[in-house]
């Protein structure tokens, strides 16, 4: 294991600015997953991580070693892509054990290793099969098992499971993350699927355009989304933004609009603000913390676990909410739905930065 320290990074390619200076500290032990749009730096940063990128500006330290300009061999790094990358001509128990010969291992101890690890991802009958024998579930096994049977001090996954149907995607999820808490190495992940990065991270890097926009527990950067982009990037169905106009009744203010009306707790010194509510958090039954807004249901999604029931609330703006499945609505119908107070996240309209009130 190692701790990893990313200390003022930057990647450039001719004028486009891949990764424009990226601070993070990854402590030994810990899943992290960095998550992000297509182009917003993800596979970049980790290839930096490994080496096989050479750095514009900054440093990548391993503890306490720099190893900036340390070829991608010498680091002790193991990566697994997106494509299986296993040998066809090998069978698996050589796939697994070429980076062990690689580093003049001995035979006794390499089959060791190897069973070690064949056993820890339940692959041992498939050790003397081609991989044009094996299923794309079991031929990432493999290549997960090529990565850690020379115990690397730092693994990098680059997006793994988006080659797998979404029932292996599940289970995988579930072996990955088990896989971690029994060898322990420092895991850095790459996807652009959020729920792979909330079931899965012990942390998440949330990148857009080159630069990590928050890095937090997956608690945290649901509960308190630093900026407008991490809030609607979390979240399924995406979260409600709506725009409010602030007004004061004596020492009491509110954020105002369409029939939607909020007590806030302190004057926000803005005559505007941008609120932000998750569909979940919206219901049709009133509670002591909520308040109601009324629609007129545009389009219900029945997913049979929930409906998602898309209102329009006035002036082209939607509004998205999960309710039961079993509840029926028709379109055109008016409802009056309800917006539970403890839920309610307001961003700064002109920054998009989260303001506490």
């Amino acid at each position: 294991m190692a701790r990893v320290t990313i200390d003022g990074v930057k990647k450039y390619f001719g004028n486009v600015k891949a990764l424009d200076g990226i601070d993070i500290v990854i402590d030994e032990g810990l899943f992290v997953v960095l998550l992000g749009p297509s182009g917003c730096g993800k596979t970049t940063l980790m290839r930096c991580i490994s080496g096989l990128e050479k750095l514009t500006e900054g440093r990548v330290l391993f503890d306490e070693r720099d190893v900036s300009n340390i070829a991608p061999k010498d680091r002790n790094v193991a990566m697994v892509f997106q494509s299986y990358a296993v040998w066809p001509h090998m069978k698996v128990k050589d796939n697994i054990a070429y980076p062990l010969k690689l580093k003049k291992v001995p035979k006794k101890e390499i089959d060791e290793r190897i069973k070690w690890v064949s056993d820890l991802l339940h692959i041992t009958e498939l050790l003397d099969r081609f991989p044009s024998q094996l299923s794309g579930g079991q031929r990432q096994r493999v290549a997960v098992a090529r990565a850690i049977v020379h115990r690397p001090k730092v693994l990098l996954m680059d997006e793994p499971l988006s080659n797998l149907d979404a029932l292996l995607r599940v289970r995988m999820r579930s072996e990955l993350k088990k896989l971690h808490e029994q060898v322990k190495v420092t895991t850095i992940y790459v996807t652009h699927d959020q729920t792979e990065a909330m079931t899965m991270g012990d942390k998440i890097a949330i990148m857009n355009a080159g630069k990590i926009i928050q890095y937090g527990t997956p608690e945290e950067i649901y509960k308190k989304p630093k900026t407008i982009f991490v809030a609607g990037f979390v979240g399924s169905p995406q979260m409600n933004f709506l725009p409010v106009r602030i007004v004061s009744t004596g020492n009491e203010f509110f954020a105002e609009n369409f029939d939607l009306k909020i007590p806030l707790k302190t004057d926000p010194k803005m005559d505007s603000l941008i609120i932000g509510i998750r569909p979940e958090h919206i219901y049709l039954e009133k509670s002591n913390h909520s308040v109601p807004i009324t629609g007129v249901v545009y389009f219900a999604e029945k997913l049979m676990s929930e409906t998602v029931l898309h209102l329009s609330i006035g002036n082209d703006t939607n509004i998205v909410a999960k309710i039961p499945y079993d509840l029926s609505v028709k379109e055109g119908e008016k409802i009056q739905i309800h917006v539970d107070l403890n839920w309610v996240h307001f961003f700064n309209p002109l920054t998009g930065e989260r303001i506490e009130l």
